[in-house]
């Protein structure tokens, strides 16, 4: 079985003609005066709680209060201090199978579509996907579309980040709307300041 790289590479070799990269400076993307409050406006209609704390102090409190029949929260950061696991410890993904609230860093909002973008800084990655719930802590900062999202984007060692908007839903099944089909049944942010 050929790897990742080889059929990159294959692919690469097999371009007859290269084009040049379009620009955006052409669109004329939506940008809002305030994208914060926008952002956490649009979080809330996609299915988001949205909660604001002063300090990570506060993190815990407002998980317990939350999710108050949680057991199993999962999270690398050091002030979630209810953790009774570590994606970063744990032998694989399936060890996180049963957490009822994962936690973890989102690096900003989007305000257009309140989304967050969420960079790998955990080995396994699948706690934002397998967890019941998820929290994402984040500092109080938003832009107004993704044009301005994709310019913030980094990435680290692991090269791997997402954006995620809400708790996982699907309606296209009897155009019924379902919460947690794929991923977290819900998701709450909590917005610190100066994070």
């Amino acid at each position: 079985m050929s790897t990742k790289k080889e059929i990159i590479d294959r692919c690469r070799a097999n371009i007859r003609e290269r084009l040049v990269r379009p620009t955006l400076a052409d669109l004329d993307p939506t940008v809002y005066d305030n994208p914060l409050e926008k952002f956490i406006s649009q979080a809330q209609v996609v299915g988001c709680k949205v909660e604001r704390a002063k300090s990570v102090d506060e993190v815990d409190a407002i998980i317990k209060n939350v999710y108050p029949d949680a057991k199993v929260v999962a999270s690398s950061l050091p002030y979630v201090k209810s953790a009774s696991l570590n994606p970063d410890t744990v032998p694989d993904a399936q060890a996180l199978n049963g957490v009822d609230v994962g936690v973890v860093r989102a690096e900003f909002g989007v305000a257009e579509n309140g989304s967050v973008w969420i960079m790998q800084k955990v080995k396994e990655r699948d706690v934002c996907f397998i967890s019941e719930n998820l929290v994402a802590v984040m500092p109080e900062q938003a832009v107004s579309n993704m044009h301005e999202a994709y310019a913030e984007v980094g990435f680290n060692d692991y090269g791997y980040g997402v954006f995620i908007a809400g708790p996982s839903k699907t309606a296209d099944i009897a155009q019924v709307l379902v919460m947690g089909a794929q991923a977290a049944r819900s998701m709450t942010l909590i917005l610190i300041p100066n994070l």
